[in-house]
């Protein structure tokens, strides 16, 4: 059986659902970044917003980025399979993690899509009709560098108010990211017209083409993971 995010049985059931998408926020870039590398190379990062479904398919459509993987983080390797981490008690969230190209996108411009388009960061263990804390707002900065400028942006954003209220935002140790099932892998482009993606997801992707042209691609980076 297809396992959803969260969903309640009103999407099972063929019924529609009575959610809508997180609304996207305009928020300002951060007020530092990294500097862009001269060359192309590659690197990663880890966020958590929700079901991983609606923030894979975001950043699967950002210029730059080459490869979005749904997983978890924050647990160990041995809870790391979805019955598990569903339950909300294993400490992982539903994670995806970024590989992307730093000449091409910054990690402070991830950010601000990650806060302005792929989920709403003022939500606190919860996304849309998702609730638990395997559903939680988290960074995990994979390096100094990203720390540093993910509580920069964090604070920078809850000093402009422009959410109106502190982000829920958690920036919390990296100890390693595991790949979900594959089933889970690149869910928004196979099932765009199923229930849960139409209401919550898709319009995030619309979100980000309208907010960030410049970095906006209509073709996604599909991933090749692994089948788990």
């Amino acid at each position: 059986m297809l396992a959803a995010c969260g969903l309640g049985l009103a999407v099972l059931l063929g019924q529609n659902p009575a959610f809508s998408s997180e609304a996207a926020k305009v928020v300002p870039p951060p007020a530092s970044d990294e500097q862009p590398p001269a060359t192309a190379h590659a690197e990663t990062a880890v966020f958590a917003g929700g079901c991983f479904w609606g923030v894979q398919g975001v950043f699967q459509h950002v210029r730059g980025v080459t490869d979005v993987v749904s997983g978890y983080a924050g647990g160990s390797r041995d809870t790391a399979r979805y019955d598990r981490v569903s339950d909300g008690d294993t400490g992982h969230a539903e994670a995806v993690q970024i590989t992307y190209d730093p000449a091409q996108v910054t990690y402070g411009k991830l950010l601000q899509i990650f806060f302005s388009v792929a989920h709403d960061p003022t939500e606190l263990n919860r996304q849309g009709p998702d609730s638990g804390t395997q559903y939680r707002s988290a960074v995990f900065p994979a390096n100094d560098m990203q720390r540093n400028l993910a509580q920069a942006y964090v604070g920078q954003i809850d000093k402009s108010k422009v959410f109106g209220k502190t982000l829920a935002t958690r920036i919390e140790p990296f100890n390693g990211f595991y790949p979900a099932e594959s089933y889970h892998q690149n869910f928004l482009t196979r099932n765009p017209g199923y229930p849960y993606i139409v209401v919550n997801d898709l319009p995030k992707i619309d979100d980000l083409k309208r907010l960030f042209p410049a970095l906006y691609r209509a073709q996604p980076a599909l991933t090749k993971v692994a089948s788990r």
